[in-house]
């Protein structure tokens, strides 16, 4: 092997290696953090993500039209009283093209135990990396960072339930 061609190669390793060091300490030491967002509730509240700072959070972007969305709100509504009393939160934001009328009429008939927020300009689906499929679910942990992230339903509800767990035990609340 030439010289040339063995430097080459030692160079294509360090910048790999660098690389990859970097997406470590980028995601292990400085996870993502969820955007200071204020969520504009059906009920016409305000919640800010700074206002759930010591709580897990569960995100959900979804829309009524959206089939995967309906078929998932009753594994939602039973992780957010599963794990309500301990320090947990599920907010629903629905998607700016979702009729207000069809999320309010949805969240009504539902019984929605949880926040219901309409995102009617998209400001929040943006914000958060953008949105552009629903449902998107982000779990956010007690210090605002994110934890994981789904685009479509949860490959594991399980798992999910574990991850929660997991975080919420983390800050104390088992």
């Amino acid at each position: 092997m030439s010289l040339a061609r063995r430097a080459r190669q030692t160079l294509a390793a360090l910048v790999l290696l660098a690389g990859a060091s970097f997406f470590c300490w980028r995601f292990w030491f400085h996870p993502e953090r969820a955007p200071e967002a204020t969520y504009a509730l059906i009920d016409g509240q305000r919640l800010s993500q700074a206002g759930l700072r010591g709580k897990v959070v569960l995100v959900n972007f979804w829309a009524t039209s959206c089939v995967i969305c309906v078929r998932e709100m009753p594994a939602l509504i039973r992780l957010h009283q599963q794990f309500a009393k301990r320090g947990f939160e599920t907010i629903a934001v629905a998607m700016a093209y979702d009729r207000p009328d069809f999320v309010l009429h949805f969240a009504r008939t539902q019984a929605l135990p949880f926040p219901v927020a309409l995102d009617l300009q998209g400001v929040l689906a943006q914000a958060f990396a953008p949105v552009v499929v629903t449902p998107t679910t982000i779990l956010i942990g007690p210090e605002g960072e994110i934890i994981r992230r789904w685009v479509g339903e949860p490959a594991s509800w399980a798992a999910l339930e574990r991850l929660i767990e997991s975080n919420l035990a983390s800050r104390g609340q088992s």
